[in-house]
C-alpha cells in the first residue's frame, strides 16, 4: 500500500522527465488530475489523458524546449507526517515568481496566485519551476 500517492505521481513525472520520456503513466485519482490538469494549463506538461484497461491511469505527455525539460523542480512541500498550511495573506511566490505553489483550498485545487486573487488558504501540496 502506498502512503502518499501524490509524492509518487510527482516522482514519476521527475524520473520520467531524467530519462528524457515522451509520456509518464500514473495512476488516476481526482487531485492527481486537478494537479495535472494545472500543470497543463501553466505549460509543464502538453496534455492529459485518461485511460481504462484493468485499472484507471493518467497518461501525463511531458514537454521539452529545445531538448530540455520544461519543468526543472517539483517538489513535495505538505506531506502525510507533516502537513503544511497557509493563510490567504501568507501563500508566498516561488523563485520571485517564476515557479508557483499548487495549493488544495476549501475551492478546489489552484494554483497560489489563484488563491491569493480568491482570498483563501489551504494546505500547500506542491511547489514547481
Amino acid at each position: 500500500m502506498m502512503t502518499d500517492p501524490i509524492a509518487d505521481m510527482l516522482t514519476r513525472i521527475r524520473n520520467a522527465y531524467s530519462v528524457k520520456a515522451k509520456e509518464v503513466e500514473v495512476s488516476h485519482s481526482k487531485v492527481k488530475k486537478s494537479i495535472a490538469d494545472i500543470l497543463v494549463r501553466e505549460g509543464y506538461i502538453t496534455g492529459v489523458e485518461e485511460r481504462r484497461e484493468k485499472h484507471s491511469f493518467l497518461v501525463l505527455n511531458l514537454k521539452y524546449n529545445n531538448g530540455q525539460p520544461a519543468l526543472h523542480s517539483i517538489k513535495r512541500v505538505s506531506r502525510p507526517s507533516s502537513r503544511r498550511y497557509v493563510g490567504k495573506d501568507d501563500i508566498g511566490q516561488v523563485l520571485n515568481g517564476y515557479g508557483f505553489l499548487i495549493v488544495t483550498t476549501p475551492k478546489g485545487i489552484m494554483t497560489g496566485s489563484e488563491a491569493r486573487k480568491a482570498g483563501v488558504g489551504g494546505e500547500v501540496i506542491c511547489e514547481i519551476y
